[in-house]
């Protein structure tokens, strides 16, 4: 039995109270708050709706690190779950340690003045969360997320080591609009337009953005063109599988979205530094997202499935040589807005942040300072994906990917 405190309001927030208060065994009380209240109220009455549980809200400014701390001593929570922007999450860690209460989110930090996403100013509160005896788990969505546990897993269960790791996350869904991003449009955008990175022979090796492309049939999808990219777990994975000699993170874009883009990015429109207009400062990019269809609103339309896996080559555990495995989740935007009405690409984040929260809250994992996702047992997470809405598969491979 458990009291959380749930920052931001964004559809993967909605996803993971949605489903806390579907298993109110662990979740005994749930607190939602973000800068918009309106949001979180519209949340609760979804909840409410669907499964009975009242949802208490609240307005906060996640930033406003003496408010935090006062809300958090308020509720006096045992877990407060960051799903708010990247750029929040030094400040809300800060509030907790201040609090004395245990943190997880979904994303790594990153500037608001720099698009570059790194676990190291995270990992810099180490000493700081282990002194105070308390816990933060880092990365609990998809990717970051369950691809690192689908990576512990095959670890633990298959393969002695890992050479190889190719991590494949696929939209198939269509939302019928002309250009709109399946969360949150600001991040989305800085993450796809920077510079992509993979690890190679001990080190990133950097390329352009969106510099290589390659076809890959996706089951229950079918054929997409894939990205390569930069995404956090990339960092963590190689520092907890140092044996990998190459680990590469890829991404579908459709040909449409493609083309947005690059107009946006020749205009200027997905620039995050200042630009001076009609006497005030704004943000080209936030000013593009503030305009494009919010991600919470396309659960009703968007049609098809999401593949998102890993494959993965190395010593077999058995002793029988080299082997290759490709582990994955297939979901489909349709049950997941009837579940809780969001799409997908929220439902496959908001559910891991609920299993990560219901795995330190039930003791399940424990520890004493700032933790990956790599460093915890991967087996009850795994249970849980299975039995709350991802349920996952893997297949031994012919082979290592040619690609």
């Amino acid at each position: 039995m458990s009291t959380v405190l749930v920052i931001g309001a964004g559809g993967v927030s909605s996803v993971c109270v949605h489903k806390m208060a579907m298993n109110p065994d662990i979740f005994t009380n749930i607190h939602l708050a973000s800068r918009t209240k309106s949001k979180c109220d519209t949340i609760a009455a979804s909840v409410k709706e669907r499964t009975g549980v009242d949802v208490s809200t609240y307005e906060i400014d996640a930033e406003e690190v003496p408010a935090m701390v006062n809300l958090i001593k308020k509720i006096g929570p045992e877990l407060v779950v960051n799903l708010a922007l990247p750029y929040q999450d030094l400040p809300i860690m800060d509030a907790c340690l201040e609090a004395g209460v245990d943190y997880l989110d979904t994303a790594n930090y990153e500037p608001k003045d720099e698009a570059k996403f790194e676990y190291h100013w995270q990992w810099a509160y180490q000493d700081r969360f282990k002194s105070a005896g308390l816990m933060a788990l880092l990365g609990s969505g998809f990717d970051p997320g369950v691809t690192s546990v689908f990576t512990m897993w095959l670890k633990k269960h298959k393969l002695k080591t890992i050479r190889q790791l190719d991590i494949l996350d696929c939209n198939g869904g269509d939302h019928g609009q002309a250009f709109a991003t399946n969360f949150n449009p600001e991040i989305n955008i800085r993450e796809v337009t920077a510079p992509a990175r993979h690890w190679e022979n001990g080190e990133f090796v950097e390329t352009p953005a969106m510099g290589k492309k390659v076809e890959f049939d996706f089951e229950a999808v079918g054929p997409k063109n894939m990205y390569m990219m930069y995404h956090e777990e990339l960092e963590s994975l190689a520092k907890f599988n140092p044996e990998m000699e190459r680990a590469r993170f890829w991404m579908t874009f459709g040909d449409e979205y493609i083309k947005h883009l690059t107009v946006l990015q020749n205009v200027g429109m997905t620039r995050i530094d200042p630009v001076r207009y009609q006497g005030k400062d704004i943000i080209p990019l936030q000013f593009l997202a503030a305009v494009l269809p919010k991600p919470e609103t396309l659960g009703e339309t968007t049609k098809g499935n999401t593949n998102i896996g890993v494959i993965a080559t190395g010593e077999a555990l058995d002793g029988s040589g080299e082997k290759t495995f490709y582990i994955n989740n297939i979901c489909s935007h349709e049950a997941a807005y009837e579940e809780t009405g969001n799409q997908a690409v929220s439902y496959t984040t908001g559910v891991p942040a609920m299993i990560g929260s219901a795995m330190m809250v039930t003791g399940k994992w424990t520890g004493d300072g700032v933790f990956n996702m790599e460093e915890m047992d991967p087996d009850p997470f795994m249970d849980m994906l299975n039995e709350h809405g991802l349920p996952w598969q893997v297949k031994e491979l012919d082979g290592p990917v040619d690609f």
